[in-house]
Formats: structure tokens, C-alpha cells, sequence
């Protein structure tokens, strides 16, 4: 009798066992930010593009394909030529993802990995487009209208993909060893030449400072020698009298100055 039930759980335990792991093959989950495409074995990729949540399939039948469809970031390093034939080294880095409605198509005609495929030949493509048609001088002056023309430029192209492009942005831009000696050297001889023509205005300034002093030394002779002659000693005395006022004046603020009554005797008592 014990033999029969346990016999009876063992065959329930392994129906149990395995209705759970039919079940179990026939669900799938697709995680948040993620979109799912069916693959039938007998139909090939279905249109629809499943949701996030847990989802029944047919197993063995259907099998899922996940897609992360979160903006994801992306560098693509680039080395081309600008107007003036200088090599041009860039960085741009690009923030992606694909349109969920054409998942399908993304993973009939590219693949999973559709960005590895796709974004490195039409980065280099817009960029060497782009980059070809300013000089060097003005990659660096105008460089927020290139990377404005290589977003848009690149927006449309990856559109024609089933991808969209949050963000592209310039994060470097370097140039080759040539170009960058030269743009020192012609830094080095414009300094030079700024403190070469301060040299020379300084001179200036201090030449007309010296004509200046030199014409008014010389009108203040003339004013004298004219008062000179039309006073006679009376003005050489009027100096006197005020150099000797201002003498005066000076010494009376002095706390080192004592004065001492003219006429009279006084006593200064000195040690012996």
C-alpha cells in the first residue's frame, strides 16, 4: 500500500516536473527600456514588436530576440583631412538608439549588432564629408557650426537605418605635428612682434615727453629772463622771500627744530 502512494507521488512529482519546465520554455521576459522580436521557425521574423513584461511563446517554435532600445553612448575616433590638406584627428561621440517599430528590419537586414555595423561607416563617411570643407583655422574658430552640420548630416543618414541619434558632439580635435609647430611658431613671431611695437611706442611717448619738457623749460626761460628784464632785481629777491617762507613753514612742523630767543642769554645746562 505504501508502495503504491509513494509510486503515486513519484509519477506526480515528474508530471509536476515537467509541465513547470514546458511552462517555464514558453515564457520570456523583456526588461525594462528593452522591446523584444519573434523569430518563428516556420514563418521567419514576425512584424510585431513586443513590450516590456513577461510574454508566452511557442517553444521550441518561437524563439525572442532582446534589443536594448536605451540611449547608449558611443565613441568613433576618425582620422581625415581638412580644406588645406591638414590631417585632422577626431573624436565624436554619439549617443544612439533604434526606432523600436523597425526592429524587424533592423534584424532581418543588419543584425544584432547593428551599431557595430552601421555607425563606424557613416561616422567616417560624414565626417571626412564635413571636415573636407573648412581649413584647418577655421575647424577650430567655427567649430560649433561643424559639429552642428556633422549632427544634422548624420542625424538624416542614420535615420535611413531605424536609428536615432540622441546627441552628437565634437569631444576631440587635434591636428598633425606640421601644423601644430607652425601655429606655435606664428604664435612665438606674434608675440615678438606685439612687444617689438610696444618697444617702438614707448620710445615714441617718451620722446614727445621729452620735447614737451624741453619747450616748456625753454618758455619758462624766456618768462624769466623777460621778468628779468623789465624788474630788475626785484624779482631774484621776491624768490628769496618765498624760498625762505617756505623754509620757515617747513621747519616750524618739525618736532626736531628748537628755537631760540634772538638777544638774550641762555643757559644750557651740560652734564660735567
Amino acid at each position: 500500500m505504501a508502495a503504491k502512494v509513494f509510486e503515486s507521488i513519484g509519477k506526480f512529482g515528474l508530471t509536476l516536473a515537467v509541465a513547470g519546465g514546458v511552462v517555464n520554455s514558453a515564457l520570456y521576459n523583456v526588461d525594462a527600456g528593452h522591446r523584444a522580436v519573434i523569430f518563428d521557425r516556420f514563418r521567419g521574423v514576425q512584424d510585431i514588436v513586443v513590450g516590456e513584461g513577461t510574454h508566452f511563446l511557442i517553444p521550441w517554435v518561437q524563439k525572442p530576440i532582446i534589443f536594448d532600445c536605451r540611449s547608449r553612448p558611443r565613441n568613433v575616433p576618425v582620422i581625415t583631412g581638412s580644406k588645406d590638406l591638414q590631417n585632422v584627428n577626431i573624436t565624436l561621440r554619439i549617443l544612439f538608439r533604434p526606432v523600436a517599430s523597425q526592429l524587424p528590419r533592423i534584424y532581418t537586414s543588419i543584425g544584432e549588432d547593428y551599431d557595430e555595423r552601421v555607425l563606424p561607416s557613416i561616422t567616417t563617411e560624414i565626417l571626412k564629408s564635413v571636415v573636407a570643407r573648412f581649413d584647418a583655422g577655421e575647424l577650430i574658430t567655427q567649430r560649433e557650426l561643424v559639429s552642428r552640420q556633422v549632427s544634422d548630416d548624420l542625424t538624416e543618414r542614420a535615420a535611413t537605418f531605424g536609428l536615432i541619434l540622441d546627441d552628437v558632439s565634437l569631444t576631440h580635435l587635434t591636428f598633425g605635428k606640421e601644423f601644430t609647430e607652425a601655429v606655435e611658431a606664428k604664435q612665438v613671431a606674434q608675440q615678438e612682434a606685439e612687444r617689438a611695437r610696444f618697444v617702438v611706442e614707448k620710445a615714441e611717448q617718451q620722446k614727445k615727453a621729452a620735447i614737451i619738457s624741453a619747450e616748456g623749460d625753454s618758455k619758462a626761460a624766456e618768462l624769466i629772463a623777460n621778468s628779468l628784464a623789465t624788474a630788475g632785481d626785484g624779482l631774484i629777491e621776491l624768490r628769496k622771500l618765498e624760498a625762505a617762507e617756505d623754509i620757515a613753514y617747513q621747519l616750524s612742523r618739525s618736532r626736531n627744530i628748537t628755537y631760540l630767543p634772538a638777544g638774550q642769554s641762555v643757559l644750557l645746562q651740560l652734564p660735567q
